[in-house]
């Protein structure tokens, strides 16, 4: 039996162009297998031989805790419940694509939240003891004002009669005497009037002109005057009123911007201890103010 032969063809030659085509390829082919094959290899960081715990704290304290169990940015002393020292979590060897500081990182705010609503517990439980704390401050306002009784009215009223009965026999000691009732030195209490009248107008015609112009002050009142010994002002009262408030107090500041006046003659302390200067004063629109 005859075997069937298979015959093939010889390949045809390579022209010129092919050749090229096929040296491309194969440079192109080696190119990329050659920049495939290179890789680039960070350098791996040691070995962590203990983990740190890293707790944020938001409000520093100056005192440092005696005993520190964890490292912080600032000082901190607990202000939580729990006693018991946390476990770390287990230990874990860094990769090339994991990053230690991305994962502490992520955890920080876990931790900052729970410490932050302690701490606001806190404070309002502070407030509610500051309340608590203001009660006896009323109690002791209360005590301060006690009710008067019968018997602490009648121990006042007895007190203010003693000081009536002291101030009476003061002035009943005080010789005070008018100036026509001066006896023995008519003539020296005459000329320290005149000398007191001059000085008065002239410090009201001064200081008040343009005033009473403004105002409409003009009317007549009465008034006495008492003068210690030293030349100041022992009282001011009004006898006989202009009607007019306003003119009546205009009146008293001028005797008051006078004074001092001068002092008693000494034939005069002899006799008395205040001398009493009643006059008339009169403004006017015209004349201003005078006194007789």
């Amino acid at each position: 039996m005859r075997e069937n032969q298979v015959m093939f063809d010889p390949p045809a030659p390579l022209s010129n162009n092919d050749s090229l085509l096929v040296a491309l390829f194969l440079a192109a082919v080696i190119h990329v297998v050659i920049g495939l094959g290179i890789n680039f290899t960070a350098p791996q960081p040691e070995q962590v031989s203990r983990s740190i715990d890293i707790t944020l704290v938001n409000m520093p304290t100056q005192k440092a805790p005696e005993k520190a169990q964890l490292l912080a940015q600032e000082n901190q002393l607990g202000a939580g419940e729990q006693s018991k020292k946390p476990e770390p979590p287990p230990q874990q060897l860094p990769s090339q694509g994991n990053n230690p500081a991305k994962q502490v990182k992520k955890s920080e705010p876990e931790h900052s939240e729970p410490k932050a609503a302690k701490k606001l517990i806190t404070q309002k439980k502070a407030e509610k003891k500051i309340v608590t704390a203001s009660k006896p401050d009323t109690g002791q306002h209360t005590e301060k004002h006690p009710q008067l009784t019968a018997e602490m009215l009648q121990q006042q009223i007895a007190q203010l009669g003693t000081e009536i009965r002291l101030n009476q026999q003061t002035a009943e000691q005080t010789k005070i005497k008018f100036v026509d009732s001066v006896s023995a030195h008519k003539y020296v209490a005459a000329q320290y009037m005149k000398d007191w009248e001059d000085k008065v107008e002239r410090t009201g015609n001064l200081n008040y002109p343009e005033v009473a112009a403004k105002k409409n002050f003009s009317g007549t009142l009465t008034m006495d005057v008492g003068i210690k010994a030293d030349g100041s002002i022992y009282s001011i009262r009004i006898n006989q009123s202009s009607g007019n408030p306003a003119l009546d107090e205009a009146a008293k500041k001028i005797v008051r911007m006078s004074a001092p006046f001068a002092p008693l003659p000494v034939e005069l302390q002899k006799e008395l201890d205040v001398l009493v200067i009643t006059r008339v004063w009169k403004f006017s629109d015209e004349s201003g103010m005078t006194s007789r």
